[in-house]
């Protein structure tokens, strides 16, 4: 009998506790939690934070990573960028001014032609921006949307496959890579190509 008296209780509005409920169970009342979690509704405690004052100390740390590195090749070696954002072309014009640097300088340059249509361009951008932080300061990476400027500057480039990776070098078009397989082997491919123009 004490299962058939959990299926009765008083309604809301006052009404007869013999009244049966079909289809709700009466719940047991919540428990108070544990003491051991009690310490979850303190405020949580302030972040110490620690600073060396410049003097001895503060000397002795640098001195001990300056020869933590000795002997690694790392002392005299600054750190690069990650990743280098490819300057965009819009237009002849801006083609011609990169070229004439790269001349100036004697180094070559390399243009991504992309289409924002194009999704093998859009994976290749990312790790054409690590490659170009590998030869950072050395060789300019560029990225022509061909959507975004004049059939002409195209044509005068030659580019007939998409994503299409070329080499400048004396005003010319020099090497190119046609992007129709694998990223990485792609990206290796080009990395070969600037190694061979170096």
């Amino acid at each position: 009998m004490a299962t058939t008296s959990a299926y009765y209780a008083v309604a809301a509005g006052g009404g007869d506790a013999a009244a049966p409920c079909r289809g709700a169970l009466l719940r047991p009342r919540p428990r108070p939690p544990p003491h051991r979690l009690a310490f979850l509704s303190r405020a949580p405690a302030r972040r110490a934070s620690i600073s060396l004052p410049p003097g001895p100390r503060g000397a002795g740390l640098a001195a001990a990573t300056a020869e933590g590195r000795a002997g690694t090749g790392m002392e005299d070696e600054e750190e690069g960028p990650a990743w280098v954002e490819l300057e965009p072309i819009g237009r002849e014009e801006q083609l011609d001014g990169a070229l004439a640097d790269a001349q100036q300088r004697g180094v070559p340059i390399v243009v991504f032609w992309t289409a924002s249509w194009c999704r093998k361009c859009i994976y290749l951008k990312p790790k054409l921006e690590k490659l170009a932080a590998e030869y950072y300061a050395r060789i300019r990476f560029y990225c022509v949307d061909v959507n975004a400027v004049p059939q002409k500057l195209v044509n005068r480039a030659g580019v007939t496959k998409m994503p299409s990776i070329q080499m400048w070098s004396d005003s010319r078009k020099q090497a190119e890579v046609i992007g129709g397989h694998e990223s990485w082997m792609v990206i290796e491919d080009v990395r070969r190509m600037v190694e061979q123009e170096e």
